[in-house]
């Protein structure tokens, strides 16, 4: 999931060495619990040795699940309950895995494949024993990172309306460093000394950086240097050179928040980025037919859960099961999405958006939207091919109207298939105004632009955790 932009590359050593000491803890710890308790259960090698290359499965499925949810950096807020249900779901799903390529994939007569055939419980066991302390130490790890680096401020330096913008942003954001600004604007007096109520200047800011006064995680300049002085931006120069991390606004919205700042995007944007998924339209074939397999087997297993809940809503109003709605797809293309029927019938179209407690929402259809039930009907567009089982959400066309009058970059997220669950939808909540959407679109557009298998899987499992905890609305 990685964006692929450039760091500074001295932090680079930094970083690598809290990702690798994780990946070295992981290493030993599956190695000891797989060989212990397969002792405890009598579980041996030929010839007495180790379970070494047996294990090759489920430490690339741990590692690579636990890479998905940001296991290896420690800007992740490993001591928050978001991120221990998101473990746990990482481990369980590994452990799943290991099993099925255990006893389905890998064939009966392959060398070593014996000694986890011998007993599920093997493998069972040793998860049971791995997800609880591997996220232990890192919250250990995380915790002394805390104290260490937790008053490190994140320094903005822009014009005084981009820090009133960069300062909301980060309000809204999980972000708990001080933040400090400072304002830099073209005026008659030297921007380098200008001081505006509630900011630092950039003088004094600088003089305490360099003089160790001050403790600085980031700092972030607006793009463009125009309002700064040669000395100021020789000295930010040597901050950096230094060691100081620097990122531009927009790299910073990247690798900090994974979205796209709005005020970055123009007519001529997506020319001068461009996007993967525009580049390489062998990743487009390959996701339609992971969608064709995937949706097709979801519709196959999920049915008896459908007819089910069909069966509840006739019940409690005996109205419609299935609600239909025009949405806008691929290239500004309508079709007519799919759902469970959630509210009063006759009632959808009353309001353009639904708010919490929202009258019109059954006893039934508030159970289905935060199981996220009500979505599974959306498969059925997927094997059609109007929509991906990731992407953009698909919005209601009349709401896209006024969006596209509104936003000038949001037919942006036309480029791709709107789908089922998507980056938005996992990290910000249900839009319920303009604003709002702006918010999204951000996310939506870092997704575009970053498309991968790997951030997909990203999302798969940062949807299980939406629909298990009831985070949907």
């Amino acid at each position: 999931m990685s964006s692929g932009t450039r760091r500074p590359t001295a932090l680079m050593p930094r970083h690598r060495r809290r990702g690798l000491l994780l990946l070295a803890l992981d290493v030993v710890l599956l190695l000891v619990a797989f060989n212990l308790i397969a002792a405890l259960r009598g579980v041996t090698v030929q010839g007495g040795a180790p379970l070494l290359l047996e294990l090759l499965p489920p430490l690339l499925l741990s590692i690579f699940a636990l890479y998905l949810i940001d296991g290896y950096s420690l800007r992740t807020d490993m001591v928050s309950l978001d991120y221990t249900s998101q473990h746990i779901i990482a481990m369980t799903l590994a452990a799943v895995g290991t099993i099925l390529i255990t006893f389905a994939v890998i064939p009966s007569n392959a060398a070593g494949s014996d000694a986890l055939r011998a007993s599920r419980g093997v493998i069972v066991f040793s998860f049971l024993v791995m997800a609880p302390v591997t996220l232990s130490y890192r919250r250990i790890l995380r915790l002394h990172h805390q104290r260490k680096h937790g008053q490190r401020s994140i320094v903005f330096v822009g014009t005084d309306e981009s820090c009133e913008a960069f300062a909301a942003s980060y309000n809204q954001s999980e972000m708990t460093q001080p933040l400090v600004t400072s304002v830099v604007e073209n005026r008659s007096t030297s921007p380098f000394q200008t001081t505006v109520a509630g900011h630092v200047a950039l003088s004094d800011l600088l003089d305490r950086i360099q003089n160790g006064e001050m403790a600085v995680e980031a700092i972030v300049l607006r793009e463009s240097g125009r309002e700064l002085e040669a000395e100021a931006s020789e000295r930010l120069l040597g901050l950096y050179f230094a060691g100081v991390p620097t990122y531009t606004l927009e790299l910073f919205h990247d690798i900090y928040w994974r979205k796209i700042p709005l005020y970055r995007i123009n007519q001529t944007w997506l020319f001068q980025e461009g996007f993967q998924i525009a580049r390489e339209p062998v990743f487009a074939r390959l996701k339609r037919l992971s969608d064709i397999l995937l949706s097709a087997l979801g519709l196959l297993l999920s049915g008896p859960v459908i007819l089910l809940a069909c069966v509840a809503i006739w019940l409690e109003d005996r109205g419609p099961v299935f609600f239909r709605q025009s949405r806008t797809g691929l290239n500004r293309v309508p079709f007519n999405l799919l759902k469970l029927r959630s509210m009063r019938n006759s009632t959808h179209n009353a309001d353009l958006y639904t708010q919490p407690g929202d009258s019109r929402i059954t006893k039934v259809g508030g159970f289905l939207r935060t199981t996220r039930i009500d979505e599974l009907p959306q498969l059925w567009n997927v094997l059609r091919g109007e929509m991906s089982l990731i992407g953009p959400r698909a919005e209601w066309t009349r709401l896209v109207e006024n969006y596209e009058k509104l936003i000038p970059s949001y037919h942006y997220r036309h480029l791709v298939k709107p789908g089922i669950t998507g980056w938005a939808q996992v990290n910000y909540p249900y839009g319920a105004n303009v604003a709002d959407t702006l918010r999204k679109l951000e996310y939506d557009l870092y997704y575009i632009r970053h498309f991968s298998f790997v951030m997909d899987a990203a999302i798969v499992l940062k949807t299980i955790h939406v629909m298990v905890f009831g985070k949907g609305r």
